[in-house]
């Protein structure tokens, strides 16, 4: 029998199909100076400006240039505005670059880092987990308010990218987890539908890739089914009917079980290794990497794990797992191929070239010993 340990998060509550009205004011009782942070896209939105009012006269400051993957230079401005305003909580209301900046910026306040090289040196190996949250909580601790799928909210780990060197990396600490989470159906609203979507197909490369794992346990086992059957149904009916709220909050409950099997030591592989060097390189998005790569993963592993991808194939209602989750993206409207995001075969060889020897791709279920093993998976998303 196999060890394995699980290790819960540092976080307190997750409110679920809760207004922001009824949960936020309770989570922000104890703060005096709140920086409200979120993406371009919802600056000057009635979701921020209800948040805006809800906050009241706590708001100490405002930060609204979070790009997508959390730029170095956007998570320093935002760890100066928090030292500036000497913030004792942050509201992070957006999707999985605005919280993970969030979450970085954090980092940086914490550890006195002011500048790239410090913050980049910061980085972790993918494949280390995180050290138990002892002793006193360090301040500010961040609210998340998510707009998407991405459950980059129940997470003690976040990603940012040196966009000069087209690097992703990896930061990791037990208290950047945010310490609440509001999953308000209301607060997917004003996402845009593809992006809602796609990042619901991100939640399913969570549960899909633990499920398929070599490295399997009950717990995740758990998670990750309910999450895929719960995907399956309601990704479907949000995209036919967007006014469906029942959708949304089966979507969102279906989003945070996909990321928990996490929390029993099982790894992701190739799909999410390859979306960190498409989003770094190429300027991907996170859910539509995963639209691009699950299924030509699925495709890659099945001689080792044609067990396991039975049954994902049979909850999506079909015989092979990888064709059947690339016509479920497809349904959905959304990209499945490489060259529909502009990537180009002659482009393959160097995106592969691009991996260190790292997880998530080092956690593959079919060992990838080379870039040519990352290439040939690449040639099936072409």
């Amino acid at each position: 029998m196999a060890a394995h340990l699980h290790q819960w998060p540092a976080q307190g509550r997750v409110h679920h199909a809760a207004t922001l009205a009824q949960a936020l004011p309770r989570e922000i009782a104890g703060a005096e100076r709140v920086v409200l942070v979120t993406p371009r896209s919802l600056a000057g939105s009635a979701l921020a400006a209800e948040v805006t009012t809800l906050i009241g006269a706590r708001l100490a400051g405002s930060f609204a240039s979070m790009r997508a993957h959390s730029p170095v230079e956007d998570v320093l401005a935002l760890a100066a505005l928090m030292r500036q305003c000497e913030a004792d909580l942050i509201v992070a209301l957006g999707g999985g670059s605005v919280i993970d900046g969030a979450k970085v910026a954090c980092l940086a306040v914490w550890r006195g880092i002011t500048d790239a090289p410090g913050l980049i040196g910061a980085a972790t190996s993918r494949g280390r987990e995180p050290d138990f949250w002892d002793g006193p909580a360090p301040r500010p601790r961040i609210i998340a308010l998510p707009t998407t799928l991405s459950a980059a909210e129940f997470a003690p780990h976040a990603g940012y990218t040196d966009l000069a060197a087209g690097r992703k990396y990896r930061a990791l600490a037990p208290w950047m987890v945010p310490r609440a989470v509001i999953l308000d159906p209301a607060a997917t609203l004003e996402t845009p539908a593809a992006l809602l979507l796609s990042s619901g197909i991100r939640a399913l490369d969570h549960a899909v890739e633990r499920w398929c794992s070599s490295q399997p346990t009950a717990f995740s086992d758990s998670v990750s089914q309910q999450a895929m059957v719960m995907l399956a149904e309601n990704l479907p009916r949000l995209h036919r009917q967007p006014g469906d709220m029942a959708a949304r909050a089966a979507c969102q409950y279906a989003a945070w079980l996909a990321v928990m099997g996490g929390w029993s030591g099982v790894p992701v592989g190739a799909s999410h290794g390859l979306g960190y060097i498409l989003g770094a390189a190429k300027g991907v998005p996170h859910g539509i990497t995963s639209c691009l790569m699950l299924h030509a993963v699925m495709r890659w592993n099945a001689p080792v794990n044609g067990a396991r991808q039975a049954q994902v194939a049979r909850i999506f209602g079909a015989e092979a797992a990888g064709p059947a989750i690339e016509a479920f993206v497809r349904g959905l409207g959304l990209p499945t191929r490489l060259s529909e995001q502009g990537i180009a075969p002659a482009e393959f060889a160097s995106l592969a070239a691009r991996w260190n020897g790292d997880a998530p791709i080092s956690t593959n279920p079919r060992a990838v010993t080379s870039a040519a093993d990352l290439l040939e998976i690449l040639q099936l998303a072409q």
